[in-house]
């Protein structure tokens, strides 16, 4: 079947929707869309850990950056690679993968509850198990960015850590992970789900399956944007707290937040995560929706035919 067909809508796919091999489609755009986005903004999450540890040093975009390229070389703002390519590549394959598979679990469970609910139920459910393959890297990474002399990478941070604080160590982050993970998913795919809805139905006014698959993409963008930034104000506490507990700057959430401030919890870093999650969140839904087109299934957004037509 040729490219151009396939971006038409023409033709069928070589697996049906809820099969076991569309959900390894899923699955795979996951990981593929999560790990490259991920790995492309490494300098923009170098500098956003950074500032989250050390405010005061580094309080800008751009003066961060200059602060980091002088003081550690060019080679710094690359720090963790291995961290955001594999671990945040394994957390979209779970995150994506196992969305579609609740969300569909939960359409035929939950047959007369909200959309909302499903939507929420099915991000959570995914994401516990996301953010528990997604820990131990992120354990690593954070330490790398802000340790210059913990590790170079994961291959020797695994091992370092492991002695030091054995396979607790790797978990310690785990509960504010959840803290700001769960919510960001759960607003992240509901926004995106009702952003889709919103725009097929009351500005296109069209279905989706009268529009060609690039059309259909363009709509994933848009829906994806919204996503990403309402799903950062929410989780930003979240991610501070993550930063100063794997940075040692506190002993526990109740220390971390006293340390931070409220205010602070929600300000800090944030401008810098906006830039970074928004594009970043676009760009995975464009290349996951890709994904899925090129294997000849449809973009993403909707509830299951049999509902989508009862509601």
């Amino acid at each position: 079947m040729e490219l151009r067909e396939r971006l038409r809508g023409v033709g069928g796919g070589f697996c049906n929707e809820f099969s076991p091999g569309y959900y390894g489609v899923c699955s795979l755009g996951g990981m593929l869309s999560a790990g490259t986005t991920h790995l492309a903004i490494t300098p923009l999450d170098v500098l956003k850990v950074n500032m989250q540890v050390n405010p005061l040093k580094y309080s800008g975009i751009s003066s961060g950056l200059t602060t980091l390229w002088k003081e550690q070389g060019p080679s710094a703002l690359w720090r963790g690679w291995s961290g955001k390519l594999f671990g945040y590549g394994i957390q979209g394959g779970f995150r994506f993968g196992l969305y579609e598979y609740f969300k569909k679990l939960y359409s035929d469970v939950l047959v007369d509850h909200n959309r909302s609910v499903i939507y929420f139920v099915s991000s959570a459910s995914a994401q516990v198990f996301a953010d528990v393959a997604l820990c131990p890297f992120e354990a690593i990474k954070v330490r790398v960015q802000t340790q210059p002399s913990f590790a170079k990478g994961l291959a020797d941070g695994f091992p370092k850590l492991y002695k030091a604080e054995g396979l607790a160590g790797f978990y310690k982050g785990l509960s504010p992970l959840w803290g700001r993970n769960l919510p960001f998913a759960m607003i992240m795919f509901s926004t995106f789900e009702h952003s889709v809805d919103l725009i097929y139905h009351n500005i296109l006014q069209r279905r989706k399956e009268d529009l060609t698959r690039v059309q259909q993409l363009a709509v994933t963008c848009l829906a994806g944007y919204a996503a990403g930034a309402v799903g950062t104000v929410v989780s930003n506490p979240a991610d501070n707290i993550v930063s100063s507990l794997y940075n040692k700057k506190a002993d526990n959430v109740i220390q971390a937040v006293k340390k931070i401030g409220v205010l602070n919890l929600f300000t800090r870093s944030l401008p810098v995560r906006i830039a970074l999650v928004g594009p970043v969140i676009t760009v995975q839904w464009f290349l996951y929706d890709s994904i899925k087109v090129l294997s000849g299934l449809p973009t993403s957004g909707g509830l299951p035919r049999h509902l989508e037509e009862a509601t």
